[in-house]
This record gives structure tokens, C-alpha cells and sequence, in this order.
């Protein structure tokens, strides 16, 4: 069953050397276990998304590009998407972002 991701969970990029957490400011007041639920708008690089360390394209420090958040939920606060464990987000230098499974971070649907 798919899961909510909330602020500071850890996002990867398969192309990025380190996880780094997720920031939500696409909306604030929709909390589990008081953090804020992510949405489809948390996509803003160096804001939402902070860089990975390396980046194997590039071969030299990330700088997050992220284009678009995919296989999010069907459900939405203000008109913007959940973002679930299983959504992932295309960088535009060639990575795809993703959350590091971990129980703790998520809520269930």
C-alpha cells in the first residue's frame, strides 16, 4: 500500500552520491505525526530538494534539477498531488529522484 512522504524525509537520486532530506513548503497545514505532507510542487532545486553530493553525470558537484514529480496520489491538498513513497522525480541532468524507504518517514493511504 502506498505511503505519504512528509518534510526531512530522504530523497535519493541514482545518480547523486548521498541522500539529502526533503523540505515541504508547498503547503502548511496538512501534517502527519506533525510533519508537513509533501506535495507535487516540493520541487524547487536548492529549496525543496538539496543537492546530492557528486553527480555521476556530471562528475562534479550535484545542482538538483527536477523537472517533474511522477506516480503521485490521486488525492491532493489545495489542488496539488501527494507525493508517495513510490513517486519519483526526473532531473533534467539525467537522474531520477526518489524517497530512501524507511517505515518512519511514511504514512499509510
Amino acid at each position: 500500500m502506498p505511503q505519504h512522504i512528509t518534510d526531512t524525509t530522504q530523497l535519493k537520486c541514482d545518480k547523486g552520491a548521498s541522500p539529502t532530506p526533503l523540505t515541504v513548503t508547498s503547503q502548511s497545514f496538512m501534517s502527519i505525526d506533525g510533519k508537513l505532507q509533501a506535495t507535487e510542487e516540493d520541487k524547487q532545486p536548492n529549496v525543496n530538494i538539496k543537492p546530492f553530493g557528486v553527480c555521476s553525470v556530471l562528475r562534479s558537484s550535484c545542482t538538483p534539477s527536477p523537472v517533474k514529480w511522477e506516480n503521485t496520489s490521486d488525492f491532493e491538498i489545495e489542488g496539488k498531488k501527494e507525493l508517495l513513497d513510490s513517486s519519483t522525480c526526473q532531473c533534467s541532468v539525467g537522474g531520477k529522484i526518489s524517497a530512501v524507504k524507511s517505515a518512519q518517514n511514511f504514512v499509510e493511504e
